[in-house]
């Protein structure tokens, strides 16, 4: 599933948006928002977004508003949207500049705006992401960003006040992130959560024992254990 988050004050341009979303493709999820203030709350939700259509003006005739550009700074500030495309909709010339190089913006349209114009920037981004291999995480030790290739990440493991990457080439501590925090980062379905404190990459699994309650993993030592909680879970994936 696609999710897509809308920020437009404008009524019609918003169901335009979104309709013309909806047609594009199916398994595109939309969410919208009128305001600031409601795309903050979709932006806290237990959501990964991966794409961004801002209105630059909130204000209506007020021209000095840039609400959207206020929004983009916050979707930025958020490590796993580093680098999630973000299109600017504006019809003021000017804005989509300073949204250029301040946020690293994928796009602008302009209004009034057509269904093909649109769909051609979605298409764009969409097939981008889709190209990029391999999937990555942004994370943050001792203070600097790092990109992590999913792929190379075994198992994720919560520890006092963070998390553990279990990697192929060794072990990383990211603190103050919670693994429900760092499974919101990865691709959805590549990681499998298999105990409160455990979640493991589903392609280094060499197989689930849901009697004695754990799970081999390739070319590795270490055996995860299998919550009692998740049992079902896993036996459920097993008889898919």
């Amino acid at each position: 599933m696609i999710h897509v988050l809308i920020l437009e004050d404008d009524h019609v341009s918003r169901e335009a948006l979104s309709r013309i979303l909806a047609e594009y493709q199916t398994g595109i999820s939309v969410h919208a928002a009128s305001t600031y203030e409601e795309a903050k709350k979709l932006l806290g939700q237990e959501i990964r977004y991966d794409l961004f259509l801002l209105d630059v003006n909130l204000g209506g005739e007020n021209r000095e508003d840039i609400g959207g550009i206020l929004f983009a700074r916050e979707i930025r500030e958020q490590f796993r949207y580093t680098f999630t495309p973000i299109v600017m909709i504006t019809a003021i010339g000017a804005l989509e500049m300073q949204a250029y190089r301040e946020l690293h913006c994928y796009q602008y349209i302009m209004k009034p705006f057509s269904s093909g114009q649109v769909q051609e920037v979605v298409k764009k981004v969409l097939e981008k992401e889709r190209q990029k291999q391999p999937p990555f995480i942004i994370v943050k030790r001792d203070g600097v960003n790092y990109q992590v290739k999913c792929e190379d990440i075994r198992y994720i493991e919560a520890i006092h006040r963070g998390i553990r990457l279990h990697l192929k080439s060794g072990n990383w501590d990211i603190p103050y992130t919670t693994l429900k925090q760092i499974l919101l980062k990865v691709p959805e379905g590549m990681f499998q959560q298999c105990h409160r404190i455990y979640a493991v990459n589903r392609s280094e699994v060499e197989y689930y024992d849901t009697v004695n309650r754990i799970v081999k993993l390739k070319d590795c030592g270490d055996v995860i254990e299998i919550g009692v909680t998740y049992k079902a879970e896993i036996g459920r994936l097993l008889s898919d």
